[in-house]
Formats: structure tokens, sequence, C-alpha cells
């Protein structure tokens, strides 16, 4: 028999009574929240992660029951019924600190191992690439790793909004390429769903890992505050697909591999990795800033180079650096704090928006005027 219990903060909707509270636990009972294949791996590793540290949540524990049974609460609303997206990479809470970390399970025959601890070990403002905080041998398969790291969040999640957000993600994104080809790697996958950030700033009250516009215990939406002004970092991830050449190397590889489906890369003829990624990282800002926005016309010609068709005529991350050096000191800066503007956005809707963003730099000007 269901009690009809209702936690403090709990919405109304969030209580089922009739048939409804009748379905719900037939569906519950037919497994519609059980653990999937992928999840059970993280199960089988509970006890070992948490020996050494790190405790999964709830739904992961080889204890673990539905939050909601015997109760009138709709599934939905319990924390422990979501299920995990990317069975690759789970999230965890280091037991020492409370910090939410996140942890990937890897194939170890790669360099992946090898540059995640390069990278680790280099305290360098310029190193934009994700540090492995530490790696544990599986417990039960030899060919992989579990590599424990910050937990981030995905980029372009809350999308950009001003000028000046996208003028940090190309600050850093491109200070990062420049960073890793100076030390000889190549990304080779190079996407915005490997390109994360430091969210906490935005966050500061935290939200769920899964359910990212929520809560942590996933039941209230959550908005994010402005990047601007908050030290919002960007860091590449995954390395499973990345090369470190030797000083003095031939850059050239083979695969049809990565992403961004760069014209030359093969399976039969060599290519330039380096420059792959080039036209990867172009092609991240032709999706994200030139296709989507009117309004970052300054960028077009950079990404025109980088993603030329002919790899010898792009440039190397250390020209790209350069040209948008040249051209960011152009760029004046209350052009930052201006919003961007969507190619899909009618008149009358620009009218709008662009006066309340005019109001909005008003306020801005008169806070520093009185101090």
């Amino acid at each position: 028999m269901a009690s009809n219990i209702r936690p403090k903060r709990l919405p109304n909707h969030a209580i089922l009574d009739g048939e409804a509270l009748e379905v719900s636990n037939l569906r519950t009972s037919q497994g519609l929240y059980k653990l999937s294949q992928r999840e059970l791996f993280w199960q089988a590793r509970y006890r070992y992660l948490e020996d050494h540290g790190y405790l999964l949540r709830p739904r992961y524990s080889p204890d673990w029951k539905p939050s909601w049974l015997n109760t009138n609460i709709a599934p939905i609303f319990c924390e422990d019924s979501i299920m995990l997206l990317d069975y690759q990479v789970l999230d965890a809470t280091k037991v020492d600190t409370g910090e939410r970390v996140a942890i990937k399970s890897f194939l170890k025959k790669d360099q992946e191992e090898q540059i995640a601890q390069f990278f680790a070990s280099i305290r360098d403002p310029r190193n934009h690439c994700i540090r492995a905080q530490q790696i544990l041998p599986d417990p039960f398969e030899p060919r992989l790793g579990l590599m424990v790291m910050p937990y981030f969040r995905p980029c372009n999640n809350p999308e950009f909004s001003t000028i000046g957000d996208v003028v940090e993600f190309v600050d850093q994104t491109i200070e990062g390429l420049v960073f890793m080809h100076r030390l000889h790697i190549a990304h080779r996958d190079i996407a915005v769903s490997n390109i994360m950030m430091d969210a906490k700033a935005l966050y500061p009250n935290g939200h769920h890992p899964i359910r990212l516009g929520y809560t942590p215990d996933a039941l209230y939406p959550v908005s994010a505050l402005p990047r601007a002004g908050r030290n919002v970092q960007y860091y590449y991830i995954d390395f499973g697909l990345s090369v470190w050449f030797k000083p003095g190397a031939s850059p050239y590889v083979l695969g049809k591999v990565g992403r961004a489906e760069a014209p030359e890369v093969s399976d039969d003829v060599p290519y330039d990795a380096f420059k792959v990624d080039i036209y990867a990282l172009g092609y991240v800002f032709a999706r994200e800033f030139g296709d989507k926005y009117k309004n970052v016309e300054f960028l077009i010609p950079l990404i025109e180079k980088m993603k030329r068709q002919r790899p010898e005529e792009r440039p190397t991350a250390e020209q790209v650096s350069q040209e948008w050096q040249q051209k960011r000191a152009t760029l004046n800066d209350s052009l930052f704090r201006w919003r961007l503007v969507p190619h899909s956005e009618q008149a009358i809707e620009r009218v709008v928006n662009d006066t309340v963003a005019v109001a909005w730099e008003g306020i801005y000007h008169l806070k520093k005027l009185v101090g």
C-alpha cells in the first residue's frame, strides 16, 4: 500500500493518485526504470570505486531499490529514476572533499592514458586540456582503465549569449590548440561535444549531472548566471583518437576518424593530423557562431581560412592565433557586451531586443559612473 508522503520541496503535480498511481506502479513492475546493461557496468564497480573514495549516485548501488516504491510519488520526480545517457562516463562524488567528478571507462590500447597523464602534469594557463586526477585499473577487465576527471558541462549549454562569450571561447580554444600542437599532439576529434566548460560559477548552487537544466535533486528548473565576468574556463576532452608524435616525426596518419569530416580524411591516403585539427576547430566556430548569428562577421574570414578544402592552404595553429589576435585587437570592448543576433530573428524582434540591450548598456555605464 502506498504511503501518502510529500517531501518538503516536491511540486504538487508530482503526487499521483487513483489510476495514475496504478499505471506508474505497473510500469515500474514491468521494468521501465530498471538499470540498462550499460548501467549495470557501473553498478558492478560501485564498491570498488567506493573503496577508492568515489561515491556513485544511489541508482548504481548494488542495494538499490527505486525510492518511489510504496509511495505516491511520480518516478520522474525521483532522482534515482534518471538513466545514464553516455555509458562511457559517469559522475561521482569524491568522498573526502564532496567534489563532483566524472569517471570515464577507456581502452588502454591507445595513447589516451599517456596523453592524459602528460597534460595533467603541466601547470600552465595555456593548457586547456582536461586534467586526469587519477587513473584506476578496471577491477574486472584488464584492457580497460577508469579515468577520474573534474566534472565539466557541455560548452554550449547554456547557449552563448553575447559577443564577449564568443570572443572568450575563441581565445581559449585557439590558445589550447596552439599548446597541444607545440607539444606535438594532434587531437583528431575536435568537436563541440569534446569541448567542455567549468560552469561552477554559472551554477553556484549546482545542477543535476544528467538533467542539466534542473537542481541537483532534479526537481526544479535552474537558470545559469551570465558568463560575462565569471572566468568560465573551456577544456578539450577525449584523447582516445589523439596521436603524440615524436619531435621531427611525420604528422601524416591514416583513418577516417573524428566528427568534423575534413575532406582529406582517408583510410588509404595519409593526411596531416594537425591540419585536420585546424579544419575541425574552424568547423566548430562555423556551426556554433557563423551559421547561427548575424553579428559575428569579424570571425568569418578566420573560419574560411581554417576550413579551406586543401589542407596545405590552411594556416597552422600558430598562424591562426596570430591572425585572431590581430582581429581581436580591433574589437571595441563595448562590443563584447552586445547580445548575439540569430540569423532567424525577425526585424520586429530585433528592434525590441536591441532596445532592451541598449537599456542594459546604459545601466552598465551608469553603474561605472557612480562607482
